[in-house]
């Protein structure tokens, strides 16, 4: 994971962390690496980890177990709450950028239904 200087390391963490649990790339119900294997994967501070692996509890993505480790969330609602809150800020995000050269939100629905069908993800058969 790059780090960018311009934002906290562990908020960039649970960005990170956040987009690893909505796509499956940590499953659902799964145990997720330890902090001590977060922080060599990632190159940080294992106490940066723990800060972000703590949001991600608060924010109930994730539980502590005391003696089995930390788990991914199998619920389902607090799994698709979270994917809306990353879609809104992508749909945010493309809205200023689309605005800001002056396009509207019917010239801006046409480019999402042309490039829709080409994205890769979408050839892939696989969904969001």
């Amino acid at each position: 994971m790059p780090i960018d200087d311009s934002r906290p390391i562990w908020i960039q963490l649970v960005d990170d962390f956040r987009l690893r649990i909505v796509t499956g790339a940590w499953v659902p119900g799964t145990r997720i690496p330890s902090v001590r294997d977060l922080a060599a994967d990632t190159g940080v501070n294992p106490n940066t980890v723990q800060r972000a692996l703590a949001e991600l509890d608060r924010s109930g993505l994730t539980t502590a177990e005391r003696t089995a480790g930390r788990f991914v969330t199998a619920d389902t609602g607090v799994l698709d709450a979270t994917r809306r809150e990353l879609a809104v800020g992508a749909a945010d995000t493309f809205i200023n950028a689309v605005t800001a050269i002056g396009m509207d939100l019917a010239q801006a629905g046409e480019v999402l239904t042309e490039r829709w069908p080409d994205h890769p993800i979408q050839e892939s058969g696989e969904t969001s």
